[in-house]
């Protein structure tokens, strides 16, 4: 999270099969959730950039590193952190890609011109990706779970109206302030976002299914289903690797 010099928390030993994998999908289908089921199982490093960007917001100035302090600038602004910003933050945490476990990078690549870039950062390190996991979800699913979130004004603790509800309706359970749903959470907002996402994304998908790494996982179910398929297309790719180098 740090970048820099900074030290894992809680290094774990180096793995003889160090995993090197991007996830991708859309707001809403699970995809730090499963992030968080990988790293557990594989003892990767998970490297999300969102969540370096929103503990950004809570550092002083002189915390913050000259990559880090210009994508909140742009941020601030309600601009997009250019491609050579984002790139920059990651080669930050350049301990994080060369983790002997691995990585799990959440958040980026976004564009193609950021997986390019990161091929090429990979390479400079004598790195490769394992695969890029893509989890995919209809729309409609997307804009029912989005659609069912509520903030709490005082926490700021997520619930859901169906799969995690307050306690008492529209009060957090936490600290009693009342919860609203986010403009962005709103259905026609939702499907504004979904439409910019699925644009912008599409290319990557095919920038990856070109270079043989894209798996394609359905998001549907229970985060515990979800993990589930992921495993078994992992060990799908496993075996149909030992066949090819016995």
């Amino acid at each position: 999270m740090q970048g820099g010099q900074a030290q894992c928390t809680s290094p774990p030993p180096p793995s003889e099969r160090p995993f090197r994998l991007v996830l991708l999908g859309a707001p809403g289908v699970g995809k730090g959730t499963q992030a968080g089921f990988l790293s557990q199982r594989l003892g990767a490093c998970h490297l999300s950039t969102g969540d370096i960007f929103r503990a950004a917001k809570s550092h002083g100035q002189e915390e913050r590193s000259a990559a880090m302090s210009e994508a909140l600038t742009y941020m601030s602004a309600g601009r997009l952190v250019p491609d050579a910003t984002v790139l920059a933050v990651v080669r930050e945490r350049d301990q994080c890609l060369n983790c002997p476990c691995g990585f799990l990078l959440d958040g980026f690549p976004r564009t193609v011109a950021q997986a390019e870039a990161l091929e090429k950062l990979l390479d400079q390190e004598g790195h490769a990706l394992t695969a890029v996991i893509n989890y995919d979800l209809p729309i409609e699913e997307i804009v029912e779970r989005l659609s069912g979130r509520r903030t709490c004004r005082g926490c700021g603790a997520v619930y859901h109206l169906v799969n995690r509800p307050p306690q008492k309706k529209d009060v957090c359970d936490h600290c009693g302030a009342a919860l609203y749903q986010r403009e962005d959470d709103q259905p026609q907002s939702i499907r504004v976002r979904m439409n910019a996402y699925q644009e912008s994304t599409w290319p990557l998908i095919q920038f990856y299914r070109q270079r043989g790494l894209l798996t394609s996982i359905l998001a549907h179910g229970a985060p515990a289903e979800v993990f589930q398929r992921t495993l078994a297309a992992f060990n799908g790719a496993a075996a149909a690797e030992t066949q090819k180098h016995p």
